[in-house]
């Protein structure tokens, strides 16, 4: 089974790159634009897999297209760039809605749990599948400094939820490093969750302090699209980011 899976990505990377989707990327996807010549091939290939062993399904009506597909792919894939990967192992499916759309929810508050009604533009499900409004992909990838973008923010959820298996990278290759890793996310975690409480402004969205999951989730979108502020005001939250996603966009 791994040499098959090993055969065929390999078959897949090496298919000459749509001309169609070179277009996609430079319509839709600015980052590609800002990213080395090496770096731009390194995520053509990680596409052409992404693509070829994802599942995309519309829903409430949306056809899904080419431009959908690559969209979606590269900003997945720009998380994944110079490290040996899997792919986001566990990850099947992605359900893409026109716009943002409507989810059942439940919250627990003082031990009462309460039902409703949610908008989200996106969420990850850690049993298989990522879902992303169209009209919010759309607008994260073409604003690269905003520090909004939901595939970033979702994807980073996937990378989080799977303990990143299959995924090399230095913070978890020695316990120091995990250990500082840990501190640092814990630390500036505390840090937001305590200025939220406190009703101070904050350079990092709030919806952060949510809990660390969305906290990684929140500077990872903040990594890439906000870099040079986020080195500034957190200097060492950037430079784990750094070692994990070994990347460094803030010299891009």
């Amino acid at each position: 089974m791994l040499i098959f899976k090993k055969w065929k990505r390999r078959r897949a990377s090496q298919r000459p790159f749509p001309e169609l989707w070179l277009k996609i990327l430079a319509d839709n996807v600015p980052f590609y634009k800002h990213l080395p010549d090496d770096d731009k091939k390194e995520l053509q290939r990680h596409v052409q897999i992404f693509i070829s062993e994802k599942y995309f399904e519309g829903c409430n009506g949306l056809t899904i297209t080419d431009e959908i597909k690559v969209t979606i792919a590269a900003q997945a894939c720009i998380l994944l760039l110079h490290r040996k990967t899997e792919y986001y192992p566990g990850l099947y499916s992605i359900f893409v809605y026109p716009k943002a759309y409507v989810a059942r929810s439940k919250h627990i508050d003082d031990g009462i749990v309460a039902e409703g009604l949610d908008v989200r533009l996106g969420e990850s499900w850690h049993r298989g599948s990522v879902v992303l409004s169209w009209d919010d992909v759309r607008r994260g990838a073409a604003d690269i400094q905003d520090g909004e973008n939901v595939v970033f923010h979702e994807f980073a959820h996937q990378l989080d939820g799977s303990g990143i298996r299959g995924d090399s990278t230095p913070v978890f290759q020695s316990q120091s490093s995990y250990t500082a890793w840990a501190r640092v996310l814990q630390r500036d975690y505390e840090e937001l969750r305590r200025n939220v409480g406190l009703n101070r402004r904050t350079f990092l969205d709030e919806y952060g302090a949510e809990n660390p999951a969305e906290f990684f989730a929140v500077t990872t979108e903040y990594f890439f699209e906000k870099p040079r502020e986020l080195r500034k005001f957190h200097p060492e939250l950037y430079q784990e980011l750094k070692l994990f996603y070994q990347q460094d966009p803030a010299e891009l």
